[in-house]
């Protein structure tokens, strides 16, 4: 299960990261990531709406590989299991999380930035981590640099990758996905520009796709 939902995303080249504030704005969003071509979406636990959000998408849009974000306790980590995340991300290391994952049988992807978290991250058996926050902590460069002594592990590379730089982090070939929240940007889903976030999705997935080439 954990290498089939490596390889999604690696396939999608790029994970949403997703505030919801409402519930009710859940399924327009998930619909709108998948008319965007992108059946991927990590939902953060960043409000109080994330887990009947999580459990409302996995119930009507079941096309999408569904994650849980910003999992900082054991009881996230269950919450979010039983509302149907299909894995978890974190923005740092946990190993009281990262246990908790693996009793639940769900991967996760922990967040790292320098060598001690990428080792930390192998000791638990794990191979692909999340570069966070990948533009504050040196970007590219130190992404390529931290990478040099790794190579059994990938990479998703979150914070300030945008449009912009897109495609110098999916160059890497360390680099499995790239995360980043513009094309779900909150204030459109408050204001439910669902249309424009379908708009976006589409444009940072032929950018994807452009990289690649």
């Amino acid at each position: 299960m954990i290498q089939n939902v490596l390889d999604q995303v690696a396939n999608a080249r790029l994970l949403p990261v997703v505030v919801l504030g409402r519930v009710e704005d859940a399924v327009p969003l998930g619909r709108a990531l998948v008319d965007g071509g992108l059946p991927v979406a990590e939902i953060t636990f960043r409000s109080d709406a994330a887990e009947a959000s999580i459990r409302a998408i996995a119930a009507e849009v079941p096309e999408i590989l569904l994650g849980a974000g910003t999992v900082l306790t054991e009881d996230q980590v269950r919450a979010a299991a039983a509302a149907g995340a299909q894995f978890l991300v974190t923005p740092g290391f946990n190993p009281a999380v990262v246990r908790a994952a693996k009793t639940a049988s769900l991967p996760i992807v922990p967040g790292v930035n320098n060598p001690t978290g990428v080792e930390m991250a192998m000791a638990e058996g794990l191979n692909a981590v999340k570069f966070f926050p990948a533009e504050a902590t040196g970007g590219v460069p130190f992404l390529k640099a931290l990478s040099g002594p790794y190579k059994a592990v990938r990479f998703i590379p979150t914070g300030g990758v945008g449009l912009s730089n897109l495609s110098q982090y999916l160059a890497l070939p360390s680099v499995l996905a790239c995360g980043g929240s513009w094309m779900v940007d909150s204030k459109l889903i408050e204001a439910g520009r669902f249309d424009e976030i379908t708009k976006l999705t589409a444009a940072a997935v032929a950018a994807a796709k452009d990289a690649a080439s």
